[in-house]
């Protein structure tokens, strides 16, 4: 009964107004300061800042006017090999000769270039329509290389024309002479196939090996030149590498994207 008593007591008084107001800690301060101070320069980078980010792409250095797959038009054996690999070509020179059935015939290069691959070897037996050289589309050896990019589909529109390209070449040791530099010159505008790579590159492996993932997207980036070093392009290292890149040589890229504000991820 006497509890009872105190709890109505403590209803029917008035509320302690008298008692002095507690106000918080000064570490609680200090945490809410920044916190806020935290918040306040997340928002003001979001708004302001950029992040960059880069794209890794595989590629293969070839000239501009890629490649072509030569075919015997005849069937026979191989009797003489006429040009060697490396060998720069007029069009219509002579490749090799062939032993048929009706007497000796001659295989011609279609279009003039370098010889970057010989199939077809004295005493070999050939098919018409067999694959006997690679052919590079070039006129002068001099002419500069391109790299020649295979992007997923789904991500080659992100990919701005003059994006900066740090190349890794297989051939070259990255930790030495560290990577090619170069600029995307031009994106392909819809994915390509595996005929459509083959065509270009005259090599149907490799089309095999770009599209394992799916058509991609061709992106051509153009190398910077260098006269102050032994490949005549530009690198990472003051001198690069002390010997020229050839073509068909196969390399990764990393394309810079373009800088986003943090806000555009947020935002619609």
């Amino acid at each position: 009964m006497q509890f009872r008593q105190q709890a109505l007591s403590k209803l029917q008084s008035p509320e302690e107004l008298d008692l002095p107001v507690r106000f918080a800690r000064p570490q609680g301060r200090l945490v809410l300061a920044v916190t806020v101070a935290v918040m306040a320069v997340a928002a003001f980078w979001a708004f302001t800042g950029t992040v960059s980010s880069k794209l890794s792409a595989p590629g293969i250095l070839t000239r501009a006017e890629g490649s072509y797959l030569l075919q015997s038009p005849y069937a026979g054996q191989v009797t003489e090999v006429l040009a060697k690999e490396g060998q720069l070509l007029a069009p219509g020179a002579p490749l090799l000769r062939l032993g048929t059935e009706r007497g000796d015939r001659t295989v011609h290069v279609v279009a003039g270039g370098r010889v970057t691959a010989l199939v077809a070897k004295t005493g070999a037996v050939v098919t018409t329509g067999a694959d006997v050289a690679t052919v590079e589309r070039v006129t002068n050896p001099d002419d500069p290389l391109v790299a020649m990019l295979y992007v997923p589909g789904g991500n080659g529109g992100a990919i701005p024309v003059g994006a900066q390209v740090d190349l890794s070449v297989q051939s070259v040791p990255r930790e030495k002479y560290g990577v090619l530099r170069g600029r995307v010159q031009a994106v392909g505008h819809a994915p390509q196939t595996a005929a459509q790579i083959g065509g270009f590159l005259g090599d149907g492996r490799l089309a095999a090996q770009f599209t394992r993932e799916g058509n991609p997207v061709a992106v051509l980036v153009r190398l910077e030149r260098s006269p102050a070093t032994r490949s005549g392009y530009r690198w990472s290292s003051a001198d690069g590498p002390p010997y020229a890149v050839d073509s068909t040589t196969p390399v990764t890229a990393a394309v810079r994207l373009a800088d986003q504000r943090p806000v555009d991820w947020l935002l619609p």
